[in-house]
């Protein structure tokens, strides 16, 4: 239930981060999909990329009233398969601070580098020389700071919150055997 949650949360996220362009890329979507690849079987999975493909969709046409072609994002579909292949693979089995981080560094990371490298490759924004793909990733940091930011704080209230809140009922059952 609460990756399903995320999920509503992340598609709001993304339509919240509009009129604010200073925010952009700040989102819930990367956090979402490590989460629901962490929390959920693989025969759900569709279901989250259905949705944020959906998002995609109408955030291109409605929102920024540009064309959209498919053939432009199926980078970042892949990649939402593949973060939700890393919470499934670096959360599943083991949750710990460490494992999370990683995840929270891993997502966003791979997203920077594989996104912005298929901006340079097909699209005319960028010469295709070495400078070209320097200006291009250079370009995009903010955005990568933003999703960085943003995967980490979403994925830590995803993890820590219910982390935290067992141990406070750790602690009070304790207290509680203490007492009597």
């Amino acid at each position: 239930m609460v990756a399903y949650l995320l999920v509503l949360v992340a598609v709001l996220s993304r339509f919240l981060v509009l009129s604010h362009v200073a925010w952009l890329n700040f989102s819930a979507e990367g956090a979402a999909l490590i989460y629901f690849g962490a929390r959920r079987p693989w025969r759900e999975m569709l279901t989250p990329l259905a949705i944020f493909v959906a998002t995609d969709y109408c955030l291109t046409v409605y929102a920024y009233h540009y064309a959209f072609h498919w053939e432009a994002y199926v980078p970042t579909w892949i990649w939402y398969i593949a973060a939700m292949m890393l919470g499934q693979i670096l959360l599943s089995a083991k949750t710990s601070f460490w494992r999370v981080a990683a995840a929270a560094l891993l997502g966003p990371t791979a997203f920077f580098l594989v996104s912005n490298y298929a901006v340079w490759a097909k699209s005319g924004m960028y010469p295709h020389t070495w400078a070209g793909l320097q200006s291009c990733y250079v370009a995009a940091i903010p955005f990568y700071r933003n999703d960085l930011t943003s995967t980490t704080l979403f994925l830590a209230a995803a993890f820590g919150l219910p982390a935290l809140a067992r141990r406070m009922n750790m602690g009070h059952a304790q207290a509680a055997l203490a007492g009597k």
